[in-house]
């Protein structure tokens, strides 16, 4: 037990799991991103970690927990860079829903890894399918919550707001994966254009309906 607990190197225990586990993030990243889930297998991220299955168990209770924690992390990360790019960018509908997407796209796309954990293999595995559905829904209420304070919704508009939330969460993601497997001939660019342009157009109709109710 003492070793588990003791510092060696001036490094703590607690520092040396956490390296571990992110050794295991990046094999799984790296695996998953690239070969696919069903060759993300434990024995495969072991070995890519460099490290023995009893690291592996010290992590994550199974495969399928390796897998929604890359996932998470792909999704945390995204998160992070939509929230950071709209907080950077001008008071405006379509400045901020632009800074949003394309920062977003970016992401998905400046490592490709990701987008395919993101958009291709969340579709394979139940684990990933159920996960990917949650996040649509966390997903979704930012944007509910970012267009309640941008518009200034009318009481009683609440299920308009999440309704729309989810069209445009759920249709940039259906877009994004659609054009990752090369089903939209359209540039990079004027994906994040159009998608800006459907965004606020959509935004601008429900605050329109929602005030003549």
């Amino acid at each position: 037990m003492a070793s588990t607990t003791r510092t060696y190197g001036g490094v703590s225990a607690e520092d040396r799991r956490s390296r571990r586990r992110g050794q295991l993030l990046d094999a799984g990243l790296e695996l998953l991103g690239t070969e696919g889930w069903s060759a993300t297998t434990m024995t495969a991220v072991c070995a890519r970690a460099g490290l023995t299955e009893r690291y592996f168990y010290e992590s994550f209770a199974d495969r399928e927990a390796l897998l929604v924690a890359v996932f998470d992390r792909v999704t945390t990360e995204a998160a992070e860079v939509v929230l950071a790019a709209i907080e950077g960018s001008p008071h405006e509908a379509r400045a901020r829903s632009r800074a949003a997407i394309a920062a977003f796209v970016a992401l998905m796309t400046d490592d490709p890894r990701k987008g395919r954990v993101a958009f291709v293999e969340a579709m394979g595995s139940e684990a990933l399918m159920r996960r990917r559905y949650e996040t649509i829904r966390t997903f979704a209420g930012l944007l509910s919550g970012q267009a309640r304070d941008f518009y200034g919704m009318p009481d009683g508009a609440d299920q308009l707001v999440e309704l729309t939330s989810f069209m445009l969460v759920g249709g940039l993601a259906e877009a994004l994966m659609a054009w990752l497997g090369g089903e939209l001939d359209t540039s990079r660019e004027q994906l994040i254009e159009d998608c800006a342009d459907l965004f606020v157009a959509t935004g601008e109709a429900a605050v329109v309906i929602a005030r003549k109710r």
